[in-house]
């Protein structure tokens, strides 16, 4: 692959609430600085609801050497509070491209799901529920992609009205995206139980076409089963509205093992399949905190798509000044990119 990556979370936005409560500049370049050296990225999707922070650490990252992929991420978002954001992004984009970095503009991801007006529901959670069922797929599938499309096309040339650098949008399936506006078709794309038969051939036949293809998100959480849900892991937290994840649904077998086998699989199979650029999903979950003692419901770790488990306010030990320890999968990723 030419782009190796990760994405960094610098917090999502939800009803104005931060999922990243502390955004230290200091951890902020530190994490990207282990990114470039330790897990030997040469590219890092740079994600969040705020663009101030999404620009800074894109900054730290252009001045370490690597690719950006500069991806505001709306969330419950009307079209026209979209439109803002991407337009108040892209001129920040602009701004890191003019000093001469390489950035690539997201223009979202998983919009018809994350944000209001293409399919019926009044939340994330409830969009999702609505396409878990087979009937519900076959009902909306039609009536999603137009609007998708046409939302897509404003936003692209919104976009490039104010960045001069590769456009790309993180799509789903389900939204049978037109790929004329943009540079690079990109997807997330989870392997689940019910895929894995045919996840190698499909991802082959994703690089038939006549742009670049790239993998936006894929991973695992970090429980027993996690990769056969593929990207509904997090379906084991319980939520608080106002105070985001708050404990797991049960109790579950801790299986970093897993997790890192699957993103090695998938690493191969996109290479081997010819995709461009991968993105794994994610360095760190700031928000679903390693908690091994007590209740076992609270270690919200477990559910975390993050190759680093967050630490209870504790620093970590391998690296002594980050308050995170390493899961395996960060040495499966370190692996696999070192010997690209």
């Amino acid at each position: 692959m030419r782009a190796r990556g990760i994405s960094y979370d610098t917090g999502f936005v939800r009803n104005g609430v931060n999922s990243r409560r502390f955004f230290d500049p200091v951890v902020v370049e530190r994490e990207l600085r282990i990114i470039r050296d330790d897990l030997h990225c040469n590219a890092v999707r740079v994600m969040g609801g705020d663009p101030e922070r999404v620009e800074l650490a894109a900054t730290y990252a252009a001045d370490l050497g690597l690719e950006i992929w500069f991806s505001p991420y709306p969330l419950e978002l009307t079209t026209d509070e979209m439109l803002s954001l991407f337009a108040d992004c892209a001129e920040r984009a602009e701004r890191l491209r003019q000093r001469g970095a390489e950035v690539v503009f997201v223009t979202g991801a998983e919009l018809s799901m994350m944000n209001k007006g293409f399919l019926p529901g009044d939340s994330t959670d409830e969009r999702v529920a609505l396409l878990s069922r087979p009937e519900g797929v076959r009902e909306h599938v039609g009536r999603v992609g137009p609007r998708v499309n046409d939302f897509l096309g404003k936003a692209a040339a919104l976009v490039r009205e104010r960045f001069g650098g590769k456009v790309t949008y993180a799509s789903v399936p389900l939204e049978r995206v037109d790929w004329a506006p943009f540079d690079i078709a990109s997807m997330d794309l989870y392997r689940s139980a019910e895929t894995a038969d045919r996840f190698a051939a499909g991802v082959r036949d994703l690089t038939a076409t006549d742009k670049p293809v790239a993998i936006t998100e894929f991973g695992a959480a970090g429980y027993r089963g996690a990769g056969d849900r593929g990207a509904l892991g997090l379906e084991i937290v319980e939520y608080d509205p106002a105070a985001g994840p708050v404990r797991l649904n049960g109790e579950y077998v801790r299986d970093e093992a897993g997790q890192a086998a699957y993103l090695r699989e998938l690493l191969e199979a996109f290479e081997d399949g010819g995709i461009d650029s991968a993105f794994v999903f994610t360095f760190a979950l700031y928000d679903h905190v390693h908690r091994p003692d007590g209740d076992p419901r609270e270690d919200l770790d477990l559910a975390s798509y993050g190759i680093v488990k967050v630490l209870d306010g504790r620093l970590g030990d391998t690296y002594p000044d980050m308050p995170w320890e390493p899961k395996a999968a960060f040495a499966a990723v370190a692996d696999h990119y070192r010997e690209r």
